[in-house]
């Protein structure tokens, strides 16, 4: 079996999602993912670059062309070249489980569960105020049945830039949500690393009370790893970092110098399902949780399913709300289940997934424009954001 072709395809649903194909001279292909936002294009371009490679070459030798593309890099690590070889390391996979006619998991070592268990996120985008939040909190908790929810309460603010006023909003936005929430519902907080090293391990000590499920990339991402420790060591909540990280090499100080209750690593940047792999056994060596990163399209989803079922510190799957009726317009069968709040295993061969490649045209390519998170929302004439 060989290679005959690579395609990319962009798609905006509410950010754009990349998605890669490999084709084969035997008539089987694999779909892969390389979203990340604002960075599409020059990822898409290595996707291309790193074809000249992979073309006529055995696409079920995995290891060889992660292995040889990560080498040939040279200058690393680089976030644009292992987006674009995760994307093209799902869809090798993709291919070999075809090929074999077993969903992926199956050639990680099968599944330890069958169910994987979700929070949800992204239901707070439109928030403009507390208000918002907590309207659209408990619809989450109430109409979809949300018994796990993540948000950034932190919108506005910046490293240097946060005053005490802005953290005692903060503070009354986590205490009215979880007020209307109930004490049941877990709330993990995602700071999307606005804070010093001192003023997160103070904010850690005031939102205590709120008993926070975890709270997420408090530093900047290339904040000094004992710094993140001595975040970790000032408190009992747990404390995850890990989605703008690449590659095991990256995550290895985190976890040595016990700089993470637990890590999320995209599998869209991280290095695909291969690296995921590793990055998730490295962590299990050190009793750190695995909670990967899935803030993209359906075939970023399917991948952490399959990572996440033979995982055994795995936690919980990060599930996106809102994304599931794009998911329809583009996929030739429904995806994912939800059942009682969890995501049953794809057990169709590959990553058991399919996209329908005239519907990804449907909603065209838009520059996403990433200063919108920590710009100060802006609450519309009238008030509050209405429905």
């Amino acid at each position: 079996m060989k290679i005959t072709g690579v395609k990319t395809y962009l798609y905006r649903p509410t950010w754009n999602w990349l998605f890669v194909k490999i084709e084969t001279d035997e008539g089987l292909y694999g779909w892969g993912e390389a979203t990340c936002q604002a960075q599409e294009k020059p990822i898409e371009a290595c996707i291309h670059n790193l074809a000249d490679y992979l073309v006529g070459k055995d696409p079920r030798d995995i290891e060889l062309h992660w292995s040889t593309m990560f080498r040939n890099t040279y200058w690393r690590p680089s976030f644009i070249v292992t987006s674009a070889m995760s994307g093209i390391d799902m869809a090798l996979w993709d291919i070999l489980g075809k090929s074999l006619g077993v969903p992926v998991y199956r050639l990680l070592g099968g599944a330890v569960r069958d169910r994987i268990k979700v929070y949800h996120n992204g239901w707070w985008f439109p928030a403009k105020s507390t208000d918002d939040y907590i309207r659209l909190a408990e619809r989450e908790v109430k109409e979809r049945g949300a018994k796990a929810i993540k948000y950034d309460p932190f919108w506005g603010t910046d490293v240097f830039t946060a005053t005490e006023a802005d953290i005692l909003k903060v503070l009354d936005n986590v205490a009215r949500v979880r007020k209307a929430v109930g004490d049941t519902v877990e709330i993990m907080l995602d700071c999307h690393s606005r804070m010093t090293t001192n003023s997160a391990i103070r904010f850690a000590h005031a939102v205590r009370q709120y008993n926070p499920a975890w709270f997420e990339e408090p530093l900047p991402t290339d904040a000094a790893p004992e710094d993140l420790a001595r975040v970790v060591a000032s408190t009992d909540i747990p404390i995850v970092t890990g989605e703008r990280l690449v590659t095991r090499w990256c995550f290895r100080d985190i976890v040595e110098k016990r700089a993470a209750t637990a890590i999320n690593p995209d599998p869209c940047h991280a290095g695909g399902i291969s690296e995921m792999k590793k990055i998730g056994e490295l962590a299990n060596t050190y009793y750190v949780g695995f909670t990967p990163h899935s803030a993209g399209g359906p075939i970023m989803v399917a991948s952490n399913l399959h990572v996440e079922a033979c995982a055994p510190n795995f936690t919980i799957h990060e599930f996106f709300a809102p994304d599931p009726p794009f998911y329809k317009e583009i996929l030739k069968e429904p995806f994912p289940a939800l059942v009682d709040e969890c995501l049953k295993l794809p057990e169709r061969p590959g990553l058991g997934v399919d996209l329908v490649e005239e519907a990804l045209a449907t909603r065209p390519y838009r520059y996403h424009d990433m200063s919108s998170f920590w710009d100060v929302p802006q609450v519309p004439a009238g008030g509050n954001l209405e429905d």
